[in-house]
């Protein structure tokens, strides 16, 4: 079996459901089953809003209507683009409304951390999703709270006191940045893959997480941690970048998928030149038996559209050199990458 596993997903501004998916859509109705990060809201404020107060408000009718045409079986929503209770409550009423299964926020936190299982094939597809990326205040699901599944993270500054150049005695060193997850939060994380674990055949955790390029150390954590508590790959998403992949216990980690279909961002801005990644996983209820990715782009009619290794040689050469520092060896295999499982 055939499963698509995309990056962010943005709908705003979009008023014809058949113009975002529309090259890759032969692709999508060919896999079993597409999951993507949702970054925005399906959603219209009653009385709108400004770049001021801005949200990721996308039209409910246009932007379902664009996912479930396209095939898309199954969306996370933990992210940092959730604006509020009426926001995420109308968006997933939309999405139950269109049979599309949803992980990551929800009316409480035990909501918003459930997991949600799509089975294709007699094969059991189970997905969670948390983000590290959110508004510090009416944005993480509480007991009682609509909101997201997060992991919080934590950030300290350290002066290297040992070796280098310079060395420690000069005033004005800059500082190491050191990341780290939440204990608490990650055991919940934890605790909540190994449970689905039991119930479905195939597990993909999905994170929101990340700031730029790097890869910090939160992230490999993050990623670890759902590996050594049953998920079969991990993929990461939020830096609008297409971001290393690690072979971990002979797991796949995606650091970063990047943009699949982000037309506008914040303050009505147009992003057609990011460049993501669409993983293509074959897969049975045995596990993962094959990986590989094709390089995404945008054209100027807002149409995602696939790119080949040799269109993409620098951004190819970059991704297999900071991946083969995670172990992980890419090969350029006609139109696609080949992910080397080590097996």
């Amino acid at each position: 079996m055939r499963m698509i596993l995309a990056g962010d997903v943005n709908l705003m501004n979009v008023t014809d459901p058949a113009i975002p998916f529309a090259v890759v859509a032969s692709e999508f109705r060919a896999a079993e089953i597409v999951f993507c990060n949702l970054e925005c809201c399906l959603y219209q404020p009653p009385n709108g809003h400004s770049f001021e107060n801005e949200g990721f408000f996308a039209d409910p009718r246009v932007a379902g209507s664009t996912l479930k045409s396209a095939g898309v079986r199954a969306v996370g929503i933990a992210n940092n683009v959730n604006y509020g209770e009426a926001a995420i409550t109308a968006s997933i009423a939309r999405l139950d409304q269109l049979g599309i299964g949803h992980t990551g926020a929800g009316p409480n936190r035990a909501a918003a951390r459930a997991a949600v299982i799509v089975e294709r094939g007699g094969v059991r597809f189970g997905f969670l999703q948390r983000s590290s990326v959110y508004w510090p205040t009416n944005h993480e699901a509480g007991d009682n709270a609509a909101g997201i599944a997060v992991i919080r993270g934590h950030t300290a500054y350290q002066i290297p006191m040992h070796g280098g150049r310079p060395r420690a005695n000069r005033p004005g060193l800059p500082p190491r940045i050191i990341t780290w997850a939440d204990e608490q939060y990650l055991r919940w994380f934890a605790d909540d893959i190994a449970a689905l674990r039991k119930r479905a055949d195939i597990v993909v955790a999905s994170c929101h997480w990340g700031v730029n390029r790097e890869v910090l150390q939160y992230m490999t954590e993050i990623g670890h941690a759902a590996i050594d508590a049953g998920a079969d790959i991990v993929i990461g998403h939020g830096p609008h970048y297409s971001l290393p992949i690690e072979l971990y216990r002979g797991k796949l980690i995606f650091y970063g998928l990047g943009s699949f279909s982000f037309h506008t961002g914040h303050g009505g801005h147009k992003h057609g030149d990011w460049l993501g990644m669409m993983a293509t996983v074959e897969c049975s209820r045995a596990g993962i038996a094959r990986a590989a990715f094709r390089f995404v782009r945008h054209d100027d009619s807002n149409r995602t559209v696939l790119r080949t290794p040799a269109e993409e040689g620098p951004a190819f050469d970059q991704v297999a050199q900071e991946s083969a520092g995670f172990g992980t060896r890419l090969r350029a295999q006609d139109d696609e990458v080949a992910i080397d499982l080590g097996t």
